[in-house]
């Protein structure tokens, strides 16, 4: 038997042998193709046993060109390459799936989803970023825990070889960088795309932050910000974000060595996030606790904090 979520879940898993039956909501990402891909096509070299994409719900965002354009295309692929079943809403879920991807692209929208997908108790991936705000998300937080449903949310970056060869075992300081492009009607412009190496930040530093101080240079469309942060451990980190693009990279110092991630392999792997999932959906063990996500969101808060004060320190809330 698959393993049970004791409180966490109400819901019952699949009997030994049948496939964990998964739904996505939102079809406005190319992470719902490639999850799909991965998961119903056995002959895929990448496939992993035991899951199946069967249902998903159209979404996305009528004011985000970049959403909008794709929510008819990559439903037509789950729909016709992939045989899941288009429903007309979250609720219609029920009785037809065990566990849920949250896959809408735009922050905005998950905490009305996720209210919706609780209702269901089946456990839940929220893909980055986990909300377009630091209420959004504590009211997330709220609400799994008054439905008793397990669920975590993370970038793909976290589980890449990049960050992985950068790791230290006495770490006292990181620094990182990546794209942040800024999309205009996100409140935490962080939030769009610079989550990923705020997320990379903590994978390698872990919780803890206490004051962050944003410098912002060139225009909300191109230049460079960048995030110094203390933890209250007295280590220090940084977040360099590129418009509107760049690579990713990291390195971490140690009182002894320095470490720099490698730049000769693929920055993040949808195959090693979705094997962090569903061993998640098999055994309700969270790969990055609830508390560090929120912390993540709230590091975005402060910096946003940061931007619009010019730069004044501001400690996380």
């Amino acid at each position: 038997m698959r393993k049970s979520y004791g409180i966490l879940l109400l819901a019952a898993l699949p009997v030994f042998g049948a496939d964990l039956r998964i739904g996505i909501i939102g079809t406005d990402t190319s992470h719902v193709v490639a999850f799909t891909r991965v998961l119903n096509d056995p002959a895929n070299p990448d496939h992993i046993p035991g899951f199946r994409v069967v249902a998903a719900v159209k979404g996305g965002s009528m004011d985000i060109p970049s959403s909008k354009s794709r929510i008819e295309e990559y439903a037509g692929e789950l729909r016709d390459k992939w045989k899941v079943e288009i429903l007309s809403g979250i609720p219609d879920m029920a009785g037809k799936v065990d566990a849920i991807l949250l896959e809408s692209v735009d922050g905005r929208t998950h905490l009305a989803q996720a209210k919706q997908a609780f209702a269901l108790h089946k456990p839940m991936f929220i893909d980055k970023p986990l909300a377009s705000t630091l209420e959004d998300a504590r009211q997330i937080e709220k609400l799994a825990a008054e439905a008793k449903v397990a669920w975590f949310s993370a970038s793909s970056l976290r589980f890449g070889e990049l960050v992985a060869s950068a790791k230290l075992a006495d770490t006292v300081g990181v620094t990182v960088w990546g794209p942040g492009p800024i999309e205009e009607h996100h409140a935490l412009d962080l939030s769009w795309y610079g989550v990923h190496p705020v997320e990379m930040l903590y994978t390698l530093m872990g919780p803890g932050c206490e004051t962050v101080t944003r410098t912002t240079g060139g225009t909300d469309a191109a230049g460079t910000d960048v995030i110094n942060c203390r933890w209250k451990d007295g280590r220090v980190g940084s977040v360099r974000v590129l418009r509107p693009n760049g690579g990713y990279g990291a390195i971490s110092f140690g009182p002894k060595e320095v470490k720099q991630g490698r730049t000769d392999v693929a920055p993040f792997s949808y195959v090693l996030l979705l094997k962090q999932i569903t061993k998640f959906f098999e055994t309700g063990v969270m790969p990055v606790s609830n508390a560090e996500t929120l912390e993540t969101i709230a590091f975005m808060d402060a910096a946003q904090r940061s931007k619009a004060a010019g730069g004044a320190p501001m400690k996380l809330r």
